[in-house]
Order: C-alpha cells, then sequence, then structure tokens
C-alpha cells in the first residue's frame, strides 16, 4: 500500500522536522564557511524564515513518502524515521547549494 500524498505518518514528522531546522541555517551555510563567521548562519532572517517554511514543507512531502515505504521493506519503525530523515534531508541540501551558489562569484 502505497502512502498518500501529504498525509501525517512518522517518516513525514521526521522529514518535516529535520527540513524546517535544517532549512532555517542552510541559507545561510555557505556565508559562515566563506567569512569564517558562524554569526551568517542567521544573517537573513527573512530568507532562512522562508527556508524553513520550505524546508518544513518539503521534508513533510518527501520524508511522508519515502519513510513509509522503507518502514514497509524492511518491517521496522526505525527504518520509517531514517527514511523521513533522509527525505527532510533533500530539501535542506537543495536550500544550501542554492545558498552556495548566491555567495560565490560567477
Amino acid at each position: 500500500m502505497n502512502p498518500g500524498f501529504g498525509q501525517a505518518s512518522l517518516g513525514a514528522i521526521a522529514g518535516a522536522v529535520v527540513g524546517a531546522i535544517g532549512g532555517l541555517f542552510a541559507v545561510g551555510l555557505a556565508a559562515a564557511i566563506l567569512g569564517r563567521d558562524p554569526a551568517l548562519l542567521l544573517a537573513t532572517p527573512k530568507v532562512s524564515t522562508i527556508c524553513w517554511f520550505i524546508g518544513g514543507g518539503g521534508g513533510w512531502l518527501i520524508g511522508g513518502q519515502l519513510g513509509p515505504r522503507l518502514g514497509d521493506r524492511f518491517d521496522h519503525r526505525n527504518a520509517e524515521i531514517i527514511g523521513g530523515v533522509v527525505g527532510g534531508l533533500i530539501p535542506v541540501a537543495l536550500v544550501a547549494l542554492w545558498g552556495w551558489y548566491m555567495v560565490t562569484p560567477h
């Protein structure tokens, strides 16, 4: 049985938590690394808040699809949580790559 799109599950919750928290800091990660200043992680609060919503929503959707499928395949609840975490890391990685693109000269 396939999970419904946007349906609540343990994987969706894990994905939303990882995506939201990661998205909050991912946009400033490249600037903080290049500037060698951890304060730059939150230098753009409006963009960080937008990425918080994008990461949380994307993590909910992707983790909600990936988590239950892994949970069914391996027949274990922890596999569903790990699938949700991996699903939450996907929007975080995309936001971090976008942040890296924005701070590097091209």
